[in-house]
């Protein structure tokens, strides 16, 4: 029955990042609600475990239908996947509970301006000269990749505001985009709960399997109904990790 429920979390997660990303906001409470007592390191890792391999069909298959500047973008995973590191040295030596309670305040900000930017992620108008774009993506990939070893709750929708909000993309281009660098970060927090011993291989299978399911089939509802359908989902994302964070920060 355990592995039943995980790999139904797994599944819904896998559908909700492949649009927009926050499938850690549905796996991760899964996980400890279903252990309450195991070392949260341990859940993390399964989290991880499983996210990454349906993070990557996802930007398989979002690589296949949407043209991606893959001149910035892969060197901006590669940053990515050495901010991740980082962050996770880091949170060994310092504290990230400033972050808790400073999150659903960043995460209320970029929902209210994209409310309030109605045309925000409408249409793919790239605005920025290849080299400064490659450049700015990178400088998104080694930030938010430190953030994602560091802490983590939102990285997928930071990725996709940002790659909006300053890259000039579209909501279906930016999660495109979004997948590959999570891809990368992910990679990056899975190494080295691995190295610590963090990862049940043996629950990790059936949870990449499901998450990759879900992937697949919130890559094809993205890909079918474009930038607008994956803008409704990530101001309801976002909305919910607000809530979540909240709590989390200031209630639990």
């Amino acid at each position: 029955m355990e592995l039943l429920l995980m790999s139904l979390a797994s599944l819904l997660a896998g559908f909700v990042d492949a649009i927009v990303g926050g499938g850690g906001l549905i796996l991760v409470p899964a996980l400890f609600a279903i252990f309450p007592t195991t070392h949260p390191a341990s859940l993390f890792g399964l989290n991880k475990g499983a996210s990454v391999w349906g993070t990557a069909m996802a930007a398989l298959q979002y690589s296949r239908r949407v043209d991606l500047h893959w001149r910035a973008l892969l060197p901006a995973a590669a940053a990515g996947l050495a901010g991740g590191f980082a962050g996770a040295w880091a949170v060994t030596v310092v504290s990230a509970d400033f972050l808790r309670k400073l999150l659903p305040f960043v995460l209320l900000g970029v929902l209210a301006y994209t409310l309030v930017k109605k045309e925000l992620g409408r249409h793919h108008a790239p605005r920025l000269a290849p080299g400064a774009e490659r450049l700015v993506a990178c400088g998104i990939g080694l930030t938010l990749g430190f953030y994602d070893g560091f802490f983590g709750p939102g990285t997928g929708s930071f990725f996709v505001f940002l790659f909006v909000r300053w890259l000039g993309y579209d909501f279906l281009n930016a999660s495109a985009a979004a997948k590959l660098l999570n891809t990368a970060t992910n990679l990056a927090a899975l190494a080295l709960f691995a190295l610590k011993g963090h990862v049940w291989w043996h629950y990790a299978l059936a949870l990449a399997l499901a998450n990759v399911a879900g992937s697949l089939m919130g890559t094809h509802l993205a890909l079918r109904h474009g930038a607008a359908f994956v803008r409704v989902v990530f101001i309801a994302v976002v909305s919910a990790l607000i809530l979540k964070t909240g709590y989390d920060a200031f209630l639990r």
